[in-house]
């Protein structure tokens, strides 16, 4: 079994598992790697445009608002921007601050046709700590994953 099926594989139990309708869920590292054995994989991050100019942004990520800022109302173009960049057939993988919007953009795009799917765990940040603060406990950036800020 090759590394990509073995990631997807343990993504799919998972999502199973959580009683998502979205193919897999997976870690930070798996995601990664999920990426740099997938070419046609592509990465959505949900975050709004504060959080990329504030907090970091992932290289060659495609930026496409969950909710909007300020207020954070839902954007109602969000499944438009997601068709006009990516096919229904790329594999998408989603990413947000902690992994719950990315969770509903992953589910909304299943429901949409999009039927590999998959919500990035932790997302960009990680957990809370027991200060309310994130950063510390898990995430792409504390992975030591790819990420720029400024």
């Amino acid at each position: 079994m090759g590394k990509l099926t073995e990631i997807i594989l343990l993504a799919q139990q998972r999502a199973q598992a959580m009683g998502a309708s979205y193919k897999g869920a997976l870690t930070p590292i798996e995601a990664a790697e999920f990426l740099a054995l997938s070419p046609e994989a592509r990465l959505v991050d949900v975050r709004t445009r504060a959080e990329w100019d504030w907090v970091g942004r992932v290289p060659q990520a495609i930026e496409i608002e969950w909710n909007q800022y300020p207020g954070g109302t839902r954007n109602p173009d969000f499944m438009a921007e997601l068709k006009r960049q990516l096919s229904p057939g790329s594999p998408i993988l989603f990413l947000c601050r902690s992994g719950a919007r990315s969770d509903g953009a992953a589910s909304a795009a299943t429901e949409a046709g999009y039927d590999q799917c998959y919500n990035i765990l932790e997302g960009f940040e990680g957990d809370k700590d027991a200060h309310g603060h994130r950063g510390q406990l898990g995430g792409w950036r504390h992975a030591g994953l790819p990420w720029t800020q400024g």
